[in-house]
């Protein structure tokens, strides 16, 4: 099974913990893409404080200097809005610690040559540079040049075959993952390697299109699949019902029936939703109704999943030893189509099982619902999580030193 074997594979990627560090130049690909206000006011620090351990780690084992290397959102051209300068404060209060903020390359190179050792050194949005997202060999040397040791912790962009997450390993001795690397990796691994039975997917979201190859995959290593969210909707309209204002994707409906026709082949039971909440507005909402899911009324559109499938739900879950959820069920944005993917989440954490979350929007529904500390694992990449899910092996564990 290719999904399996490409875990296994990439849990085989040496650590911090395999290298000598004591006087090394160690540069971090650390993933700082936090939300921010308009004021840039960090909103959420979680991938920060995710990358403290790897960082921590180098500091106590005597490294000359730690640069740590980030992007932030997509800037076109170096647009100061998106400068890691923003995060600064907030990254010295969280380490403990003096960090030094490089603008450039050049600049950190001279930072490592008259600061004392151990200094840790902060540089600018490394997609600033034109050549980051071009996997540029020019700019994959430059970096390289900084360190004696690189170390990918950015689980987030470990899909993508970037100069800072791909190229440079071409170019340093030493290229291994950072500590929250290796437990992303171990964590995808115990759901799927090896894992405790039945194993439960739960995906939801807005599209079937973006989760197409993931359900295609996955149906040899789970036993039951819950599909919610407005995706359900293409799959509800497979089955004959009449959606009316929903999101559907209609030229996936054959593909629909094709999913849920090899799932009865594979023996993997799915669940869709059996009642929905729907609204004739999602903005301005005059109407709300609950109704069985082939009465939608006219002119309105299924938004959430209903308290008859939220207890469907909830059993399944209940029944489940392994959680796999990536995408929400409903508009839980909205406060009044919030409850069917809150109560899932309150349903996961009773469970007795090993819950993995994977995707951003589903660990913030899981921040709102008051349910983070009580999953086993929350991923901190979204694209990432999902090409795993999907059976890849991720560009950025590939080129890394194996054991």
């Amino acid at each position: 099974m290719l999904a399996v074997a490409g875990i296994e594979l990439m849990q085989k990627v040496q650590t911090p913990r395999d290298v000598n560090l004591e006087d090394k130049r160690v540069l971090i690909r650390v993933d700082f893409n936090v939300p921010m206000d308009q004021e840039f006011n960090i909103s959420d620090d979680t991938r920060m404080r995710e990358a403290l351990p790897t960082i921590n780690y180098c500091i106590d084992q005597g490294a000359k200097s730690i640069i740590l290397v980030s992007h932030l959102g997509r800037p076109v051209g170096k647009n100061p809005d998106f400068s890691l300068k923003h995060i600064l404060k907030r990254l010295e209060r969280l380490l403990g610690k003096t960090v030094v903020f490089a603008d450039d390359i050049d600049s950190a190179k001279s930072i490592q040559a008259t600061v004392k050792n151990n200094n840790i050194i902060l540089l600018e949005n490394i997609r600033f540079y034109e050549g980051e997202e071009r996997n540029d060999e020019a700019l994959s040397k430059e970096l390289s040049s900084l360190c004696d040791v690189y170390i990918n912790d950015a689980f987030g962009t470990s899909h993508r075959a970037h100069a800072s997450t791909y190229g440079i390993t071409r170019f340093v001795p030493h290229k291994v993952a950072g500590l929250l690397l290796k437990k992303e990796i171990d964590s995808f691994a115990k759901a799927f390697s090896n894992p405790l039975k039945p194993v439960l997917l739960i995906v939801g979201g807005s599209k079937v299109s973006s989760k197409l190859e993931l359900l295609n995959n996955i149906l040899d290593l789970v036993d039951k699949i819950i599909i919610g969210g407005a995706m359900s909707n293409t799959f509800l309209k497979a089955l004959g019902c009449e959606m009316q204002k929903s999101l559907v994707e209609e030229d996936l409906v054959g593909e629909a029936l094709k999913i849920l026709e090899h799932a009865k082949e594979k023996k993997v039971k799915v669940y869709l939703p059996v009642d929905v909440v729907s609204t004739d507005s999602l903005n301005a909402p005059k109407e709300i109704k609950i109704t069985p899911v082939q009465d939608v009324p006219e002119n309105f559109m299924a938004v959430d999943i209903g308290p008859a499938s939220t207890k469907l739900f909830a059993q399944v879950v209940r029944d489940s030893q392994t959680i796999v959820w990536n995408g929400p069920l409903g508009v839980y944005e909205v406060s009044q189509f919030s409850r069917g993917t809150f109560n899932i989440a309150h349903s996961i954490s009773d469970a007795y099982a090993f819950s993995l979350i994977g995707g951003g929007d589903t660990a913030d529904a899981i921040d709102k619902a008051g349910e983070r500390d009580n999953m086993s694992f929350i991923s901190t990449g979204g694209g990432a999580s999902l090409e795993l899910l999907e059976g890849k092996v991720l560009p950025a564990f590939e080129v890394l030193d194996k054991r």
